[in-house]
Protein backbone atom coordinates (compact mmCIF):
# COMPACT_ATOMS: atom_id res chain seq x y z
CA UNK A 1 0.00 0.00 0.00
CA UNK A 2 1.92 3.33 -1.04
CA UNK A 3 -0.40 5.57 1.23
CA UNK A 4 2.54 4.92 3.90
CA UNK A 5 0.60 6.94 6.55
CA UNK A 6 -2.50 4.24 6.96
CA UNK A 7 0.25 1.45 6.72
CA UNK A 8 1.90 3.02 9.73
CA UNK A 9 -1.17 3.79 11.91
CA UNK A 10 -2.07 -0.12 10.87
CA UNK A 11 1.41 -1.43 12.57
CA UNK A 12 1.05 1.13 15.14
CA UNK A 13 -2.11 -0.30 16.31
CA UNK A 14 -1.30 -3.64 15.81
CA UNK A 15 1.71 -3.58 17.92
CA UNK A 16 -0.54 -1.32 21.04
CA UNK A 17 -3.20 -4.87 20.82
CA UNK A 18 -0.12 -7.10 21.13
CA UNK A 19 -0.57 -8.73 18.03
CA UNK A 20 2.79 -10.97 16.98
CA UNK A 21 4.88 -9.63 14.04
CA UNK A 22 3.64 -12.82 11.85
CA UNK A 23 0.67 -11.27 11.65
CA UNK A 24 1.74 -7.90 10.95
CA UNK A 25 3.36 -8.98 7.99
CA UNK A 26 0.55 -11.37 7.09
CA UNK A 27 -1.74 -8.37 7.34
CA UNK A 28 0.21 -5.60 5.81
CA UNK A 29 0.89 -8.07 3.36
CA UNK A 30 -2.84 -8.58 2.49
CA UNK A 31 -3.03 -4.96 2.80
CA UNK A 32 -1.00 -4.15 0.55
CA UNK A 33 -2.22 -6.91 -2.10
CA UNK A 34 -5.81 -5.75 -1.48
CA UNK A 35 -5.15 -2.35 -2.36
CA UNK A 36 -3.14 -3.39 -5.47
CA UNK A 37 -5.95 -5.61 -6.92
CA UNK A 38 -8.40 -2.15 -7.12
CA UNK A 39 -5.97 -0.15 -8.90
CA UNK A 40 -4.59 1.45 -6.01
CA UNK A 41 -7.51 3.18 -4.99
CA UNK A 42 -7.64 3.95 -1.53
CA UNK A 43 -9.77 1.76 0.96
CA UNK A 44 -11.80 4.35 2.43
CA UNK A 45 -13.27 4.91 -0.83
CA UNK A 46 -13.82 1.05 -0.94
CA UNK A 47 -16.53 -1.45 0.84
CA UNK A 48 -18.17 -4.18 1.01
CA UNK A 49 -18.51 -4.83 -3.00
CA UNK A 50 -15.06 -4.61 -3.27
CA UNK A 51 -14.00 -6.67 -0.49
CA UNK A 52 -16.04 -9.64 -2.14
CA UNK A 53 -14.35 -8.78 -5.15
CA UNK A 54 -11.49 -9.44 -3.82
CA UNK A 55 -12.12 -12.51 -1.73
CA UNK A 56 -13.75 -14.31 -4.93
CA UNK A 57 -10.90 -13.42 -6.97
CA UNK A 58 -8.73 -14.97 -4.10
CA UNK A 59 -10.40 -18.21 -4.28
CA UNK A 60 -11.25 -19.04 -7.98
CA UNK A 61 -8.68 -17.57 -9.47
CA UNK A 62 -5.81 -17.63 -7.37
CA UNK A 63 -6.97 -20.62 -5.79
CA UNK A 64 -5.98 -20.45 -2.49
CA UNK A 65 -6.45 -22.51 0.22
CA UNK A 66 -9.62 -21.82 2.62
CA UNK A 67 -7.15 -20.83 5.69
CA UNK A 68 -5.26 -18.25 3.16
CA UNK A 69 -8.68 -16.89 2.44
CA UNK A 70 -9.68 -16.33 5.65
CA UNK A 71 -6.53 -14.89 6.72
CA UNK A 72 -6.98 -12.29 3.95
CA UNK A 73 -10.64 -11.28 5.36
CA UNK A 74 -8.90 -11.15 8.90
CA UNK A 75 -6.44 -8.48 7.73
CA UNK A 76 -9.36 -6.26 5.74
CA UNK A 77 -11.66 -6.67 8.82
CA UNK A 78 -8.85 -5.17 11.09
CA UNK A 79 -8.41 -2.52 8.38
CA UNK A 80 -12.11 -1.74 8.12
CA UNK A 81 -13.07 -1.81 12.03
CA UNK A 82 -10.11 -1.45 14.11
CA UNK A 83 -8.39 1.11 11.54
CA UNK A 84 -10.75 3.25 9.67
CA UNK A 85 -13.94 2.49 12.24
CA UNK A 86 -16.03 1.85 9.19
CA UNK A 87 -19.05 0.86 11.21
CA UNK A 88 -21.13 0.48 8.08
CA UNK A 89 -19.99 -2.48 6.89
CA UNK A 90 -21.00 -5.76 7.67
CA UNK A 91 -17.81 -7.08 7.02
CA UNK A 92 -17.62 -9.78 9.84
CA UNK A 93 -21.01 -11.52 8.72
CA UNK A 94 -19.19 -12.51 5.06
CA UNK A 95 -19.25 -15.97 5.09
CA UNK A 96 -15.95 -17.27 5.42
CA UNK A 97 -14.25 -20.55 2.99
CA UNK A 98 -14.80 -23.61 5.11
CA UNK A 99 -11.72 -25.44 6.12
CA UNK A 100 -11.74 -29.21 5.43
CA UNK A 101 -11.13 -30.93 8.81
CA UNK A 102 -8.50 -33.01 8.29
CA UNK A 103 -7.30 -35.95 10.83
CA UNK A 104 -3.52 -34.95 12.33
CA UNK A 105 -1.44 -37.20 11.16
CA UNK A 106 0.11 -39.48 14.66
CA UNK A 107 3.02 -41.47 14.51
CA UNK A 108 3.09 -44.33 16.93
CA UNK A 109 5.68 -44.25 20.47
CA UNK A 110 7.64 -46.13 18.41
CA UNK A 111 7.91 -44.07 15.29
CA UNK A 112 8.68 -41.23 17.86
CA UNK A 113 11.24 -42.56 19.37
CA UNK A 114 12.93 -43.90 15.85
CA UNK A 115 12.50 -39.80 14.78
CA UNK A 116 14.07 -38.39 18.10
CA UNK A 117 17.50 -40.84 18.65
CA UNK A 118 18.12 -39.82 14.39
CA UNK A 119 17.91 -35.81 15.63
CA UNK A 120 21.25 -34.87 17.06
CA UNK A 121 22.23 -31.15 19.48
CA UNK A 122 20.22 -28.86 19.60
CA UNK A 123 17.78 -30.33 17.09
CA UNK A 124 17.21 -33.46 19.41
CA UNK A 125 16.50 -30.77 22.38
CA UNK A 126 13.53 -29.06 20.55
CA UNK A 127 12.49 -32.79 18.68
CA UNK A 128 11.87 -34.04 22.42
CA UNK A 129 9.99 -30.72 23.77
CA UNK A 130 7.95 -30.55 20.70
CA UNK A 131 7.16 -34.34 21.45
CA UNK A 132 7.38 -34.32 25.44
CA UNK A 133 5.61 -30.75 26.07
CA UNK A 134 3.21 -30.05 23.44
CA UNK A 135 4.65 -27.31 22.03
CA UNK A 136 4.18 -25.20 18.89
CA UNK A 137 7.42 -25.36 16.98
CA UNK A 138 7.24 -21.38 17.18
CA UNK A 139 6.65 -21.71 21.39
CA UNK A 140 9.24 -23.87 21.59
CA UNK A 141 11.75 -21.16 19.62
CA UNK A 142 10.46 -18.64 21.75
CA UNK A 143 10.82 -19.52 24.82
CA UNK A 144 12.71 -17.60 27.00
CA UNK A 145 15.41 -18.76 29.86
CA UNK A 146 12.87 -17.22 32.66
CA UNK A 147 9.92 -19.28 31.08
CA UNK A 148 11.40 -22.64 32.10
CA UNK A 149 10.76 -23.22 36.29
CA UNK A 150 13.04 -25.96 37.41
CA UNK A 151 11.72 -26.44 40.85
CA UNK A 152 8.31 -26.56 39.66
CA UNK A 153 8.99 -28.80 36.99
CA UNK A 154 6.69 -26.65 33.85
CA UNK A 155 7.52 -23.94 30.97
CA UNK A 156 5.09 -21.24 31.07
CA UNK A 157 3.99 -20.06 27.09
CA UNK A 158 3.54 -16.87 27.09
CA UNK A 159 1.02 -15.12 24.78
CA UNK A 160 0.67 -18.57 22.79
CA UNK A 161 -1.74 -18.63 20.39
CA UNK A 162 -5.22 -16.50 20.69
CA UNK A 163 -2.99 -14.15 23.20
CA UNK A 164 -3.14 -16.75 25.91
CA UNK A 165 -0.41 -17.77 28.84
CA UNK A 166 -0.40 -21.68 29.62
CA UNK A 167 2.12 -24.14 31.55
CA UNK A 168 3.12 -27.32 30.04
CA UNK A 169 5.15 -29.71 32.03
CA UNK A 170 9.19 -30.37 31.68
CA UNK A 171 9.57 -33.83 30.86
CA UNK A 172 12.35 -35.81 33.64
CA UNK A 173 14.57 -36.42 31.07
CA UNK A 174 15.41 -32.96 29.05
CA UNK A 175 15.95 -31.38 33.34
CA UNK A 176 19.47 -31.96 32.57
CA UNK A 177 19.82 -31.44 29.00
CA UNK A 178 17.85 -28.22 29.56
CA UNK A 179 20.22 -26.92 32.25
CA UNK A 180 23.53 -27.77 30.31
CA UNK A 181 21.77 -25.88 27.43
CA UNK A 182 21.15 -22.63 29.70
CA UNK A 183 24.19 -23.02 30.88
CA UNK A 184 25.70 -22.57 27.33
CA UNK A 185 23.95 -19.76 26.28
CA UNK A 186 24.67 -18.00 29.38
CA UNK A 187 28.51 -18.12 28.36
CA UNK A 188 26.96 -17.07 25.06
CA UNK A 189 25.75 -14.07 26.26
CA UNK A 190 28.44 -12.88 28.23
CA UNK A 191 30.57 -13.21 25.24
CA UNK A 192 28.20 -11.14 23.30
CA UNK A 193 28.19 -8.51 26.76
CA UNK A 194 31.64 -7.83 26.29
CA UNK A 195 31.31 -7.55 22.77
CA UNK A 196 29.18 -4.31 23.05
CA UNK A 197 26.20 -6.45 21.88
CA UNK A 198 23.84 -9.31 23.93
CA UNK A 199 20.55 -7.31 23.60
CA UNK A 200 17.05 -9.78 22.84
CA UNK A 201 13.65 -8.44 21.05
CA UNK A 202 11.18 -7.59 23.65
CA UNK A 203 7.62 -7.16 23.64
CA UNK A 204 6.94 -3.74 22.99
CA UNK A 205 5.28 -3.07 26.65
CA UNK A 206 7.90 -4.92 28.26
CA UNK A 207 10.72 -2.60 26.11
CA UNK A 208 9.30 0.31 27.21
CA UNK A 209 8.23 -0.89 30.75
CA UNK A 210 11.84 -2.33 31.20
CA UNK A 211 14.29 -0.56 28.91
CA UNK A 212 17.22 -2.55 30.56
CA UNK A 213 15.79 -6.58 30.69
CA UNK A 214 17.05 -6.68 26.93
CA UNK A 215 20.31 -6.96 27.89
CA UNK A 216 19.33 -9.56 31.01
CA UNK A 217 20.33 -13.25 30.85
CA UNK A 218 16.30 -14.43 32.22
CA UNK A 219 14.75 -13.02 28.78
CA UNK A 220 17.75 -14.52 26.56
CA UNK A 221 16.28 -17.14 23.98
CA UNK A 222 16.45 -20.53 25.12
CA UNK A 223 17.56 -21.74 21.64
CA UNK A 224 19.19 -18.67 20.41
CA UNK A 225 20.45 -17.85 16.62
CA UNK A 226 24.12 -18.57 15.48
CA UNK A 227 24.63 -14.89 14.38
CA UNK A 228 23.92 -11.96 15.60
CA UNK A 229 22.13 -9.11 13.42
CA UNK A 230 22.57 -5.37 13.59
CA UNK A 231 19.39 -3.11 13.59
CA UNK A 232 20.16 0.03 11.89
CA UNK A 233 17.25 1.34 13.31
CA UNK A 234 18.07 1.13 17.12
CA UNK A 235 21.51 1.26 16.18
CA UNK A 236 21.87 -2.00 18.36
CA UNK A 237 23.26 -5.46 17.94
CA UNK A 238 20.82 -7.97 18.77
CA UNK A 239 20.42 -12.03 18.85
CA UNK A 240 17.37 -13.65 18.02
CA UNK A 241 16.47 -16.91 18.12
CA UNK A 242 16.94 -20.09 16.03
CA UNK A 243 15.49 -19.63 12.60
CA UNK A 244 12.19 -22.60 12.28
CA UNK A 245 13.28 -23.43 8.80
CA UNK A 246 16.68 -25.46 10.41
CA UNK A 247 14.29 -27.50 13.00
CA UNK A 248 11.96 -28.22 10.03
CA UNK A 249 14.59 -29.42 8.09
CA UNK A 250 16.40 -31.66 10.66
CA UNK A 251 12.74 -33.37 11.79
CA UNK A 252 11.71 -33.85 8.14
CA UNK A 253 15.24 -35.47 7.69
CA UNK A 254 15.09 -37.27 10.64
CA UNK A 255 11.44 -38.92 9.57
CA UNK A 256 13.31 -39.89 6.14
CA UNK A 257 16.20 -42.06 7.86
CA UNK A 258 13.52 -43.31 10.11
CA UNK A 259 12.05 -45.23 6.99
CA UNK A 260 8.85 -43.86 8.01
CA UNK A 261 6.09 -43.27 4.95
CA UNK A 262 3.79 -40.82 6.55
CA UNK A 263 4.12 -37.17 6.19
CA UNK A 264 5.22 -35.85 9.44
CA UNK A 265 6.85 -32.72 10.28
CA UNK A 266 7.22 -30.62 13.82
CA UNK A 267 3.45 -30.05 14.78
CA UNK A 268 3.13 -34.58 14.17
CA UNK A 269 5.42 -34.42 17.28
CA UNK A 270 2.76 -32.05 18.64
CA UNK A 271 -0.17 -33.91 17.69
CA UNK A 272 1.04 -37.36 18.78
CA UNK A 273 1.95 -35.77 22.30
CA UNK A 274 -1.96 -35.42 22.73
CA UNK A 275 -2.91 -38.95 21.38
CA UNK A 276 -0.42 -40.84 23.07
CA UNK A 277 -1.64 -38.62 26.46
CA UNK A 278 -5.29 -39.77 25.50
CA UNK A 279 -4.26 -43.66 24.77
CA UNK A 280 -3.04 -43.79 28.31
CA UNK A 281 -6.04 -42.56 29.94
CA UNK A 282 -5.44 -38.65 30.38
CA UNK A 283 -9.11 -36.65 30.48
CA UNK A 284 -9.67 -34.60 27.27
CA UNK A 285 -10.27 -31.52 29.37
CA UNK A 286 -6.45 -31.66 31.22
CA UNK A 287 -5.00 -32.66 27.50
CA UNK A 288 -6.86 -29.49 26.27
CA UNK A 289 -5.34 -27.47 28.80
CA UNK A 290 -1.85 -28.14 27.68
CA UNK A 291 -2.28 -27.73 24.52
CA UNK A 292 -3.93 -24.16 24.74
CA UNK A 293 -7.00 -25.24 23.12
CA UNK A 294 -9.81 -22.55 23.30
CA UNK A 295 -12.70 -24.59 21.88
CA UNK A 296 -12.87 -28.68 23.00
CA UNK A 297 -13.80 -29.40 19.79
CA UNK A 298 -10.30 -28.79 18.72
CA UNK A 299 -9.14 -31.59 21.14
CA UNK A 300 -11.71 -33.49 20.00
CA UNK A 301 -9.88 -34.44 16.81
CA UNK A 302 -7.35 -36.31 18.83
CA UNK A 303 -10.09 -39.05 19.97
CA UNK A 304 -10.60 -39.86 16.41
CA UNK A 305 -7.30 -40.77 15.82
CA UNK A 306 -6.65 -43.16 18.96
CA UNK A 307 -5.23 -46.72 18.35
CA UNK A 308 -8.55 -48.49 17.93
CA UNK A 309 -8.95 -49.15 13.84
CA UNK A 310 -11.81 -47.16 12.50
CA UNK A 311 -13.71 -45.80 15.10
CA UNK A 312 -12.97 -47.98 17.31
CA UNK A 313 -15.49 -50.42 15.53
CA UNK A 314 -13.96 -53.98 15.68
CA UNK A 315 -13.83 -55.66 11.93
CA UNK A 316 -16.09 -59.42 11.64
CA UNK A 317 -13.53 -60.45 10.36
CA UNK A 318 -11.43 -60.26 13.84
CA UNK A 319 -15.00 -61.54 15.64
Amino acid sequence: MHNKKLLEQVKELMKMKHYSIRTEKSYTYWMKKFYFFHNKKHPKEMGEKEITEYLSYLANVENVAASTQNQALNALIFLYKEVLHRDDLQIENFVRAKIPERTPIVLSKDEVSKVLSNMKGIYWLIGNLLYGSGLRLMEALRLRVKDIDFAYQEILIMDAKGSKDRRTMVPEKLVKPLKRQIKKIKILHQEDLEDGAGNVYLPNAIAKKYPNAAKQFNWQYVFPATRRVFDKKNQKCYRHHLHESAVQRAVKQAVRKSNISKNAGCHTLRHSFATHLLENGYDIRTVQELLGHKDIRTTMIYTHVLNKGGLGVKSPLDW
